[in-house]
């Protein structure tokens, strides 16, 4: 009897949760799925997942060795580029084929209003002295930074419910989970007030709403592009990563 192929999948995006399903129907095929940790009410895919860090290059590595796994797929969030970097590494060390799943970047159409920056306190400096409203969609590891500009006015929306105060003088919390939706983002926005948008590209539709109700309110957004990770075979649909697989399980022995 074939033994199915060992799969760990790098998860924290949609797509990771997506192929996990997928690979769940599947016998040729056995996935675990690993989170950071980052967020607290982790949704569990329908195969085995484990949830912290490896411990680094190294961690990854013996991880990769001891469970005699055959295949990684990164899908990583597009700004996980850390975590990105050491698959990279450890799959070379490893002797592991590695594939990036990773959904194409957001682009500016017509009626967008974007200032494009490549990284978040440049996102700061973007908002100007004087003060406004800001939405803030970019969760809640660099909230901080925007301590440094304590005159704005601004709307946070999280995954988790915070645990401690933010460190914003001036701040409104919404704790939600996406997908979002155009009509409910627009009515946000509106109830705020707001003025500014700032986001990061992660790209895909499961939170693209903002943007559509920005350009609807002619509102500027603050687009923070994705960070530079070190070279690697990607694909940008479940489906083509499927078709990855197929083809590795055909040149695996068994």
């Amino acid at each position: 009897m074939t033994q199915p192929l060992r799969l760990l999948i790098l998860g924290g995006s949609t797509e990771a949760t997506r192929l996990a399903a997928a690979l769940a129907q599947d016998a040729a095929y056995a996935a675990t799925v690993s989170f950071a940790g980052r967020t607290e009410a982790i949704v569990p895919p329908p195969v085995p997942y484990r949830v912290g860090g490896f411990g680094g290059i190294d961690g990854l590595v013996q991880y990769l060795m001891s469970e005699r796994i055959d295949g990684l797929i990164d899908a990583t969030h597009p700004f996980a580029a850390q975590m990105k970097a050491h698959a990279v590494t450890a799959a070379k060390l490893a002797g592991v084929p590695l594939l990036g799943l990773e959904r194409p970047a957001w682009t500016a159409g017509p009626g967008d209003r974007w200032t494009e920056v490549d990284r978040m306190d440049a996102a700061v400096d973007a908002l100007g002295d004087k003060r406004r409203r800001v939405f803030l969609g970019i969760g809640r590891l660099n909230l901080h930074l925007f301590a440094r500009a304590p005159q704005h006015a601004y709307l946070v929306r999280l995954v988790d419910p915070p645990r401690e105060a933010l460190p914003l003088p001036d701040v409104e919390v919404v704790v939600a989970r996406g997908p979002f939706h155009d009509a409910a983002d627009r009515a946000m926005l509106e109830r705020f007030g707001a003025e500014m948008v700032v986001t990061k590209n992660s790209g895909g539709t499961a939170a693209d709403a903002k943007l559509v109700a920005a350009r609807a309110l002619g509102l500027p957004v603050v687009m923070v592009r994705r960070p530079a990770v070190p070279e690697r075979q990607v694909v940008a649909t479940v489906a083509d990563a499927l078709g990855w697989l197929s083809r590795l399980a055909s040149e695996t022995p068994a």
